[in-house]
């Protein structure tokens, strides 16, 4: 017994020596902006771009440790095949059975925004993660319980001391890894991306190019550069669920002028990211351009860009218009973002 306790006491301290002598020697990435795209927000300098950061990043995004029952990461509402949203969710799922009032946003282009979820609640990308995390119906964690996890995994140990200069597994480290993982999440590759660019011999057919030039007279005011948001809060006339009674930015800074008001989602890859708006209420494309047209609803905040000078609510469409948007909206889908093995978890 006494020379097995000693050799239990050599293995533990060469296993702690091995940790320690791990070399950081970072391999630093580069973020490649699109020509077509607005300049990037995040502030990389302050958290320079690595594949040791990235990977660290990516095994986080993956993993079930992030929650309190340890099989919700943050991969279970965003699936990549879906430009990372909760498909066939209305609304987020989480531990035990919980069950969100929002739905799942997409995962993309985020290096080029300032402010995060539904309601802007999160101004800076680092600090995201945290609603997640710490959300009852969601992952129902905190920081804190998710580092002990960490540090326990000689994976992590190993991981953190590549990616980071001081080694340390705690909460800064955590939510930069998960950073530089999406903030190289850049779907820049779709059909109306090639054709801007001139890349190739793409061109649109009749029917989406008819669609880009609705999509640019009546949809741009919202839907701004090429990442197709303005990122603005806008009330754009859903009928209040009286279950939820969900009252987006307003839940902010609780001003009157920002009730129902939620955040202009992107629409690259919307293809593949239904069901549509803030609680999933529209599974399909062409019941959202039904609703601009004639679902609007006076709940008493409505935006005036989708009130007419009669007072009348909604976009006119025909029903032309409405079959060409929806064909232009489908050239925005990315599939090699949406295929990419980097940002999968094989």
């Amino acid at each position: 017994m006494k020379y097995l306790c000693m050799l239990i006491i050599v293995l533990l301290f060469s296993s702690c020596a091995k940790d320690d002598a791990i070399e950081y020697s970072p391999t630093p990435i580069n973020l490649e902006i699109p020509s077509n795209f607005p300049p990037l927000v995040y502030a990389i300098e302050n958290n320079p771009l690595t594949e040791e950061g990235f990977q660290l990043g990516k095994s986080l995004f993956y993993e079930g440790k992030l929650s309190s029952n340890n099989s919700i990461p943050c991969a279970f509402c965003h699936e990549q095949a879906f430009a990372f949203t909760h498909h066939g969710h209305n609304v987020s799922h989480g531990v035990d059975g919980g069950i969100g009032i929002r739905n799942s946003q997409s995962i993309q282009n985020l290096a080029f925004q300032s402010e995060f979820t539904w309601d802007g609640a999160a101004t800076h990308l680092d600090l995201q993660p945290i609603i997640p995390i710490t959300n009852e119906v969601e992952m129902n964690e905190s920081l804190s319980n998710v580092v002990d996890k960490l540090k326990a995994d000689a994976y992590y140990r190993s991981a953190f001391a590549l990616a980071f200069e001081d080694g340390k597994i705690n909460g800064e480290n955590l939510l930069k890894a998960l950073s530089q993982f999406m903030v190289m999440m850049v779907s820049t590759n779709s059909k109306y991306d090639r054709m801007i660019r001139q890349e190739g011999n793409e061109t649109f057919s009749v029917l989406e190019n008819d669609g880009l030039v609705t999509f640019q007279q009546k949809c741009t005011s919202c839907h701004a550069t090429d990442l197709f948001t303005d990122q603005s809060y806008r009330n754009n006339g859903l009928s209040v669920n009286p279950q939820v009674d969900d009252k987006g930015r307003y839940n902010v800074f609780q001003n009157p002028d920002d009730l129902y008001k939620f955040k202009v989602p992107s629409l690259r890859n919307v293809e593949h990211s239904f069901p549509y708006m803030h609680d999933g209420r529209f599974e399909t494309l062409e019941a959202v351009v039904n609703f601009y047209d004639n679902g609007l609803t006076d709940n008493g905040n409505v935006d005036p860009l989708l009130v007419s000078e009669n007072g009348s609510l909604g976009i006119p469409l025909t029903d032309y218009e409405k079959q060409s948007l929806v064909a232009f909206l489908k050239t925005l889908t990315d599939n090699e973002f949406l295929q990419n093995e980097r940002f999968s978890d094989f």
